[in-house]
């Protein structure tokens, strides 16, 4: 009795855990969404420059990873080369920071609602990638599942009451752009056995996010700021933003170690939901039905190829499991055999 108590206090402790990261990470993941749209929407706080905002926080997060790697040493750095950092880290801070910076234009021009029904592209955007550098491969029932998708975001799209072109070619920028970094991610690092958290992925990607972003910023937002006189830094309002995106990393990391990438989708799609529900509700923005069938239809799509995903995952698993069991149980009957082949002999001398 006292043994099954501790078991299902255990479990209960763990599952009460689980679900604490999950409200954290959809928590953070929320805030940071609506403070970039409140900050960067016209009608807000009213101050667009996506490039800026981008900027101040990558800046901030390479000043914490690097604290927290290189002065306090808290977590320590990876071994890497001067080569393989300016071949494949350099890369992917490029596609990062356009990515960072086409999502963070949208909120000027798109609703919250709507920029999550977009992000529901992220799968087909992934996967199409992932064929054309091999490192996915085509199968028709997938792909199938990628237009049913694709065709219930183009009704959500269709149904937008604030349908802005620029705006929708912005978003779709960027799920290109991040989908390119996720499969560039496989390709350049985790093949070569580099594995960054999110600490040590801001240590070496964010200064590079940066870098590139003080090209485009200088030509075209830093001549608007210098001539808006009326703009004064406010460093609450910056700091706590730049705050919540770099916790919000933090979150990632303890959300994917502590549960696991399949939590981690399903609290992406509770996140999704709310979001639309606070566009629609506190944000004031039009949500028709059209919208939500739409939406809806994409996301029993995502959520099949993400049940797909996990049962591939799975028989992986299961396959690799059973052929170190017979490695094992063949080295096991070898050295049975070397055994009984040593004691018969001795028996014959």
């Amino acid at each position: 009795m006292g043994k099954g108590g501790a078991l299902s206090e255990s479990v209960l402790k763990k599952i009460l855990l689980s679900y604490t990261y999950v409200g954290i990470w959809i928590f953070l993941s929320f805030t940071v969404i609506v403070y970039n749209k409140y900050i960067l929407d016209k009608k807000m706080y009213n101050w667009p420059f996506p490039i800026s905002l981008t900027m101040i926080h990558m800046g901030f997060c390479s000043s914490i990873a690097f604290c927290l790697v290189r002065v306090f040493r808290l977590v320590e750095p990876v071994s890497m080369s001067r080569d393989l950092y300016l071949s494949s880290v350099v890369p992917i801070g490029a596609l990062y920071s356009l990515s960072l910076w086409l999502s963070n234009s949208a909120y000027i021009y798109l609703s919250v609602s709507f920029i999550q029904m977009l992000k529901a592209l992220m799968p087909v955007a992934v996967y199409s990638i992932g064929v054309l550098f091999k490192k996915d491969s085509f199968k028709s029932d997938t792909m199938a599942n990628m237009l049913s998708i694709s065709v219930g975001v183009a009704i959500a799209a269709y149904g937008e009451a604030r349908f802005d072109s620029w705006g929708v070619f912005l978003q779709l920028g960027a799920v290109a752009f991040e989908a390119t970094r996720l499969v560039m991610i496989q390709i350049l690092l985790t093949s070569k056995g580099i594995t960054l958290n999110p600490i040590t992925s801001l240590y070496y990607v964010a200064p590079c996010c940066f870098v590139f972003l003080l090209v485009p910023w200088i030509f075209v937002e830093l001549p608007v700021l210098r001539d808006s006189s009326s703009f004064h830094f406010d460093f609450v309002i910056f700091g706590t933003n730049s705050l919540c995106a770099f916790a919000l990393n933090l979150a990632v990391f303890l959300l994917v170690g502590k549960t696991s990438a399949l939590t981690m989708n399903v609290a992406g799609v509770v996140k999704d939901w709310l979001l639309i529900a606070f566009s629609w509700s506190v944000i004031k923005d039009t949500v028709t039905p059209l919208n939500l069938f739409g939406y809806a239809l994409a996301f029993l799509g995502v959520a099949y190829y993400n049940h797909s995903k996990l049962q591939a995952l799975k028989a992986k698993e299961t396959q690799k499991k059973a052929a170190q069991a017979d490695e094992e149980a063949g080295r096991l009957l070898e050295e049975r055999e070397g055994d009984g082949m040593g004691k018969k002999s001795e028996s014959q001398d």
